[in-house]
């Protein structure tokens, strides 16, 4: 018999799709805006403004050093989940601009939509076993380990990362990029608790 805790591959494919989708949105408004991001997603897009190689390329490959963490750590089917999704936003996102367009955005509204929209399809991803990788992975380790919450380790690196954005965008920039950085993970922290919800 199926327990009613646990999600079917049906629900977890659509929740990984909602997911990768959501996600790939968000990229449209946070490249369209020259935003910077955290995470490895905000790694991947530094290395994209600086070099002008592709940020699905470069998104994929600074994600791999993360799967052995996965799969030592959470197993080798959120390391699975967490490889596809990663494989279809880095296809994704290469599409998107042909699909979706946006004329004008004011930086404060961008920055919120940014946030609220990532971080509703982080925790649908969270929530079906599976992430965006990197850093990801390793907020969801300490969380699951220690029960510090996901997002407050995000928050961490993001400030880091934030940092060294600097260095390449204006301060302007990065200010509104740290307001959409920090709803993200506001969204996440708020929201993905474990003892708050039971399927996996």
């Amino acid at each position: 018999m199926t327990d009613p805790k646990k999600h079917s591959l049906i629900e977890d494919a659509q929740g990984i799709a909602f997911g990768v989708i959501l996600a790939s949105f968000g990229l449209q408004i946070l490249t369209f805006m020259g935003f910077v991001t955290g995470q490895t997603a905000g790694l991947a897009l530094l290395i994209s403004y600086a070099t002008g190689w592709s940020f699905g390329a470069v998104f994929f490959v600074v994600n791999i050093p993360f799967y052995w963490l996965g799969y030592k750590r959470l197993g080798p089917t959120f390391v699975m989940k967490t490889f596809l999704s990663v494989a279809l936003l880095s296809v994704l996102v290469s599409f998107m601009p042909s699909m979706i367009a946006f004329e004008f955005m004011a930086p404060i509204p961008a920055a919120i939509l940014f946030g609220l929209v990532t971080g509703s399809a982080l925790i649908a991803l969270f929530r079906h076993g599976g992430s965006l990788g990197g850093i990801g992975i390793l907020a969801l380790y300490l969380q699951e380990k220690t029960g510090f919450r996901a997002g407050w380790t995000q928050l961490l690196f993001d400030a880091a990362l934030f940092a060294i954005a600097l260095t390449i965008r204006d301060v302007p920039t990065v200010f509104y990029s740290f307001i959409g950085a920090l709803v993200v993970n506001l969204v996440i922290a708020i929201n993905h608790r474990k003892d708050r919800y039971i399927a996996t």
